[in-house]
């Protein structure tokens, strides 16, 4: 031992004479009575003294606890909404098993129901005569169209009229006079004298496939189907920034997530290109005139009580809409439907679904708007809070974990407006991606803006049905104004017996 002392001691006065420094990595040890050579106070402050700690906790204050408990609690629960609405949208697309069973099938069967159609319209002269028009010319081969228009609305009736005769056997029309009136009056006038098995809904503005009902009535034959709901998809996303985002939530409601739903036999039904069976909606007694969103309320309703719905989407049979014409429109639509969901879930009867994952689900889905807007209006409060605010490293750590699934959905989203574009012969620019990454949080405040005006007019007792306009705008061109095979075959026939 005093041979190695001897060494280190000799080698630090050699090292000293040649002006050499010390090693680095191993110390110099030194009795615990000698003094430094240069007469430094071996305590000094240049070495760092870790204080001894009590536990593996923190020392932080009642108050600190709270606050970054509350944090995480946020961050986590953030996650979890961003990661389930990230799964939905991408439930179509697990496999190519998946996705091949979403769609209507490649060989439809022969007809065998006969289909009655629905065309409410209010203030609708300049899209509905179209709309009737298309519809007529079906090649299904037993079918009706019944057209509602209200009695204060001459210009629409006029367009009505006139569809019905250039379609005399097709088309019928219905006088709504009730006050005051809404979507779901209508539908329940005209079901009274409805004729088919099987009953479906359109709106005013509507581009329907003519072979659209043929596969419907497949897929009724194929599943046993008690609603079969068909693809809705609004066209015009170049018209402004917001929308492009409002075209590609149709996308992925209707392309994937309303296939999830129907899976787990909860699932709000769309507003058109949905049918359901004619008993069914005897026993429902139509739609509840007293709901804003009729057709959730419809689809709760009916899944409450086992009733079998299947959802089938090509994009070739899709019904094409286009969005609202203004961002003030856009924002009463949504207004309307988030407060629909309200009352919803304030009827509760989704409290009637046999098990209790389901009612958990549909309480769940339910409030989906509000949760959405909430979580639009938390993550940028949340990314401030990172910035401005100090924070321990593992507490903002977490605090990035909704980012995550946040920015996995901007990917998505993205490669839904490609494929959209492909599917849809659209030509997707450069600019309408950014367009759409730079409107994702000014889109996410518009949808909290709606959902409180949607709680406050609930709480206020207000129900008016706010009406959307419609201008054509998902149209390339006008359709052509020619009789339907049906009326084309019966005027062969006449002229042949002539």
């Amino acid at each position: 031992m005093n041979l190695a002392r001897y060494l280190i001691d000799a080698g630090a006065d050699d090292r000293e004479q040649a002006g050499v420094p010390e090693p680095l990595l191993t110390p110099i040890v030194r009795d615990p009575g000698q003094e430094p050579a240069d007469g430094s106070d071996i305590d000094s402050p240049a070495e760092t003294v870790v204080p001894p700690t009590d536990g593996v906790l923190p020392d932080w204050s009642f108050a600190e606890w709270l606050g970054y408990s509350g944090v995480v609690v946020l961050a986590l629960v953030l996650t979890a909404i961003a990661a389930v609405t990230l799964w939905w949208m991408l439930h179509a697309w697990r496999s190519a098993a998946d996705l091949k069973a979403t769609q209507f099938s490649d060989s439809p069967r022969p007809a065998r129901h006969r289909f009655t159609l629905l065309v409410p319209g209010r203030h609708e002269e300049d899209v509905m005569g179209q709309t009737l028009d298309r519809l007529a010319m079906q090649d299904h081969p037993d079918f009706e169209i019944i057209a509602i228009v209200g009695h204060d609305d001459p210009g629409t009736e006029l367009v009505v009229r006139e569809a019905a005769a250039r379609h005399p056997d097709l088309i019928t029309v219905v006088v709504d006079d009730s006050v005051p009136k809404n979507k779901p009056k209508a539908l329940n006038r005209a079901l009274a004298i409805a004729r088919g098995d099987i009953v479906g809904v359109f709106d005013a503005e509507d581009e329907v496939h003519p072979g659209l009902l043929t596969v419907v009535d497949s897929k009724f034959q194929e599943t046993g189907a008690d609603v079969v709901q068909g693809g809705v998809q609004l066209m015009n996303f170049e018209t402004s920034w917001w929308s492009l985002r409002n075209v590609l939530e149709y996308y992925f409601w209707f392309r994937s997530r309303l296939h999830f739903h129907a899976r787990s036999k909860f699932i709000p039904l769309g507003g058109n290109t949905v049918f359901v069976t004619r008993d069914r909606l005897e026993w429902s007694e139509g739609w509840d005139d007293q709901c804003l969103a009729e057709d959730c309320e419809l689809g709760v309703r009916l899944s409450s009580d086992g009733a079998k719905v299947v959802v089938a989407y090509n994009p070739e049979y899709v019904t094409r809409e286009e969005t609202p014409p203004t961002f003030l429109s856009l924002y009463k639509q949504r207004t309307r439907w988030n407060q629909g969901f309200l009352q919803v879930l304030d009827k509760g009867e989704w409290k009637r679904l046999p098990t209790f994952r389901q009612r958990m689900y549909a309480r769940y889905l339910l409030n989906m708007p509000f949760i959405q807007a909430a979580t639009g209006l938390l993550i940028p409060i949340s990314i401030a809070f990172i910035l401005l605010v100090k924070v321990p490293t593992v507490i903002a750590l977490i605090t990035f974990l909704p980012l995550i699934p946040t920015l996995i959905t901007v990917v998505v989203e993205a490669a839904g407006l490609a494929e959209f574009g492909r599917v849809y012969g659209k030509k997707v620019r450069v600019r309408d991606y950014a367009r759409l990454i730079l409107g994702l949080l000014p889109y996410q405040v518009f949808l909290a803006a709606a959902a409180i005006r949607a709680v406050v007019r609930q709480l206020r007792g207000d129900g008016s049905w706010e009406k959307t306009e419609h201008t054509g705008a998902h149209r390339d061109a006008p359709a052509p104004r020619i009789a339907s095979p049906n009326v084309l075959a019966a005027t062969s026939a006449e002229g042949s017996a002539a």
